[in-house]
């Protein structure tokens, strides 16, 4: 009962935040990330480390040359969000020995193993990507076949996109 409420409040708050967020076809749009108060209230450390990869995700798309970031992403932003999202991970780990996350607790295992950028690739890669030569994308899928079996893959952006004017002061 106490998650359906806390779900509920989460809600309210994304949907009353002053009327910022703002969708196009069913994304949120926007030039300005914001966290929602609840997630930076919020001592979990999976959502704390989840706040580490939308917060190094959406410098990366605010430094992308585009009217629209929110709907930017490129294989370093994403590459670069997933590296601080496993590195936040294991930072928790480290202070809390039975911390237990499948994704995340998978996410650092490939990390571990050298796999990151292949794994990127594989989960979240884009048509318009532009990659890096060295991926062996082979020796990953082999690699995950025995090590990541029935793995799935997450994404939790903690925060929305909203539209702000700037002025020129």
């Amino acid at each position: 009962m106490h998650r359906i409420v806390q779900s509920l409040v989460i809600l309210v708050c994304l949907s009353g935040c002053s009327g910022d967020i703002y969708l196009r076809d069913g994304v949120t749009d926007g030039n300005h990330f914001s966290l929602t108060p609840a997630a930076v209230m919020d001592p979990n450390p999976v959502t704390q480390s989840w706040i580490r990869y939308s917060l190094a995700r959406s410098v990366c798309q605010l430094g992308m040359e585009t009217e629209n970031p929110a709907r930017a992403m490129s294989f370093d932003c994403e590459l670069t969000a997933r590296r601080q999202l496993a590195e936040a991970w294991t930072e928790k780990a480290m202070l809390v020995p039975d911390l237990y996350d499948p994704y995340l607790d998978d996410l650092v295992r490939v990390r571990d193993a050298g796999y990151l950028e292949e794994y990127v690739v594989d989960r979240f890669g884009k048509r318009d990507w532009s990659l890096p030569g060295e991926l062996d994308m082979a020796a990953f899928r082999r690699w995950q076949r025995e090590q990541l079996r029935g793995h799935r893959t997450e994404t939790r952006i903690v925060g929305y996109w909203s539209y702000r004017a700037y002025s020129a002061d």
